[in-house]
């Protein structure tokens, strides 16, 4: 939605007086937080505003927290249409109980303003400069909730690149929730090449280089999720000491530090969590631990099963996206409905716009089969079970579908069935990247609905 900023409700004046009335659904309240190209305001839903995004069944609280953004402040302005499409249409589909839920996205000419939930206790930081470093069993506690946030959104695609205290927030009963997942990319030359002069000066100017991995600083191309997992280890690490393993009053001597890997580990710290912190700080991005070798570490799953980590990676919460898959196509199920000459057009590749909204370009493929379409979903249904994975029905205007994901949430196999005719339908099938999801397909669930049509 954007609009002129005469149109917006005085949004432009915020800085002189908060007290404004935003696009008519938001009043927005006390100066929050700021940063070198956003400030943050609390905001409240007025009463009666036609905003069914923040009333629904999955977000009710009337206060909210919003970002506003200077589109002149943005790397690449050029690039902010297309960089702010990407990341909503990922975020708005990221539901997690450790990650601040992005609400809604509305701009005026020279403003972005995204509306967030708001966490009620503060940032970590603030916590941390008041009462120093935490025990190891409440570090062990949030850390495994940082971890399970990073590894929920590295699963479909979607990177932080400026983890540190100052981005983790406490709700009401001390539980961590990250902010400004994905959001990164809207300050970045791009997303997916090396980072330029401009990105690392970004760092500088947005808060403390301290939790910049040192491929960064290298100035060569870098993997997103080792970049965060870097992240995670010096907040382990000040979480647990209390305070930088990389620090110095000069820049270039700090830089150094990181690049080389120097820091002391304290003296009160555990072997286990020694390890641990050995193996994410690791300067080789190539032998530095991920998320699924954090996830099975000794000192991270002391006292945790396999089912609490599992809940509290969200799984859980999966069924709540078919909801909000219809709400953002604004579909109504239809099954009876058959393909039309659009539909059948849509589905070439050549007019296939997905690629701007879903996050990675998995394997597609589509056959016509006799088979019911209530059939082939059951099969695949069963086959992801039958295989221990996460299996969940999606609904859509013009059929049904199944989709099949790993146990740290990643993309399996999706499996969407429209009726041709009266007597066959079209199976479409999309397979991830993993080399396990490919196995899936091909040897477990294609021979099992992928059957041959005889022609009469």
């Amino acid at each position: 939605m954007t609009m002129p900023d005469s149109l917006v409700g005085a949004a432009a004046a915020t800085d002189q007086n908060p007290k404004k009335i935003l696009f008519g659904k938001y009043e927005l309240g006390r100066l929050l937080g700021c940063g070198a190209f956003a400030k943050v305001y609390h905001a409240r839903t007025l009463p009666g505003s036609n905003n069914s995004t923040s009333t629904s069944s999955s977000f009710s609280s009337s206060s909210v927290a919003i970002k506003i953004i200077n589109k002149s402040r943005l790397a690449r302005p050029g690039l902010a249409r297309s960089n702010i499409r990407r990341e909503v249409a990922i975020l708005r589909r990221v539901r997690h109980q450790h990650i601040v839920r992005l609400v809604e996205v509305l701009a005026s000419r020279t403003k972005i303003f995204f509306v967030l939930e708001f966490v009620r206790g503060g940032e970590l930081f603030a916590r941390l400069s008041k009462t120093g470093r935490l025990s190891e069993e409440l570090s062990r506690r949030l850390f495994r909730q940082l971890i399970s946030a990073v590894g929920y959104c590295h699963s479909r695609g979607v990177f932080h690149r400026d983890l540190k205290p100052e981005n983790l927030l406490l709700d009401e009963h001390n539980n961590l929730k990250v902010s400004d997942f994905g959001l990164s990319a809207l300050s970045a030359d791009d997303a997916s090449g090396p980072p330029s002069q401009q990105e690392v000066l970004l760092h500088t100017l947005c808060g403390t280089p301290a939790y910049v991995a040192p491929e960064i600083l290298s100035k060569k191309g870098y993997d997103g999720a080792k970049v965060d997992v870097w992240s995670c280890g010096v907040i382990l690490f000040v979480l647990n000491a209390g305070y930088l393993p990389f620090n110095d009053s000069n820049l270039m001597n700090m830089y150094k530090k990181i690049y080389r890997g120097e820091y002391r580990i304290p003296k009160w710290t555990s072997p286990e969590l020694r390890r641990l912190l050995s193996g994410i700080l690791d300067t080789n991005p190539d032998t530095r631990m991920s998320v699924d070798d954090i996830s099975r570490d000794p000192w991270f799953r002391k006292g945790m099963g396999d089912e609490d980590w599992e809940a509290m990676m969200g799984y859980h919460e999966l069924e709540k996206d078919e909801q909000l898959d219809e709400q953002l196509e604004e579909e109504e199920v239809d099954h009876n409905r058959e393909l039309n000459a659009f539909d059948l057009i849509s589905f070439s590749s050549g007019v296939n716009l997905s690629g701007l909204f879903e996050p990675g370009v998995p394997t597609k493929e589509r056959f016509v089969s006799r088979e019911p379409g209530e059939g082939i979903l059951g099969t695949a249904e069963e086959v992801g079970r039958e295989e221990g994975l996460y299996v969940r029905r999606r609904r859509g205007k013009r059929g049904g579908g199944v989709v099949v994901e790993g146990h740290n949430g990643d993309f399996g196999v999706g499996v969407r069935v429209y009726r041709l005719n009266q007597e066959m339908v079209v199976v479409e099938v999309e397979v991830g990247g993993e080399s396990w999801a490919k196995e899936l397909w091909t040897e477990k669930m294609a021979p099992a609905i992928k059957k041959p049509i005889t022609i009469t």
